[in-house]
C-alpha cells in the first residue's frame, strides 16, 4: 500500500531511514518529536511510504515549494528516497516517486527535481527509468 505517513509510524520509519547513509536511530527526545509532529503538521511537506505486511518498506520525502516564477506555480523537491534492502527492485521507491508526481502535479507545480548522493549507475539508471534526467539543471550543495 501506498499511502502518506501517519504519526504512528515514526519507528518504522526512523528503522527504515537507518538504511539510508548508515544514520543511527534517533533517540525519542522531546525535540525530535517535537520535530516529527512539525513535519506532520505541514501541508507542503508529505512524506510518501510503501507499507507492505504493516511494515514500512520504502519511502520518499516530496516537498512543495511555493514559488513566486514561473506564474506563481509551486515546484516540489524530492529527498530522502529509500527502500529497505530485503525489498529492493520490486516497485516499491518507483510507487513512492509515482505517488510524489501524482501530489506535484495535483498542486499544479511545473517541475520536479530530486537530489541523489549516489554514484551507482544502476541508482541513477533507476532515476532516469521513473522520468528524472541530469541534463537540465546543475546541482551545487553547500554542507552547513
Amino acid at each position: 500500500m501506498i499511502r502518506e505517513v501517519r504519526d504512528t509510524d515514526f519507528e518504522g520509519l526512523m528503522e527504515l531511514y537507518m538504511q539510508l547513509h548508515d544514520n543511527p536511530m534517533p533517540e525519542k527526545s522531546p525535540e525530535i518529536m517535537d520535530l516529527w509532529k512539525r513535519i506532520l503538521e505541514d501541508e507542503n511537506h508529505h512524506i510518501i511510504v510503501a507499507e507492505v505486511d504493516g511494515r514500512i518498506v520504502s519511502s520518499c520525502v516530496c516537498v512543495i515549494i511555493p514559488n513566486l516564477t514561473h506564474h506563481q506555480q509551486p515546484y516540489a523537491f524530492v529527498e530522502n528516497v529509500v527502500t529497505a534492502e530485503d525489498c529492493r527492485n520490486q516497485g516499491f521507491a518507483t510507487a513512492c516517486l509515482d505517488h510524489a508526481k501524482e501530489l506535484a502535479q495535483k498542486e499544479n507545480c511545473y517541475k520536479m527535481m530530486l537530489l541523489t548522493g549516489s554514484k551507482k549507475e544502476s541508482t541513477l539508471n533507476f532515476y532516469r527509468k521513473a522520468g528524472y534526467n541530469s541534463e537540465d539543471k546543475t546541482a551545487f550543495i553547500r554542507w552547513l
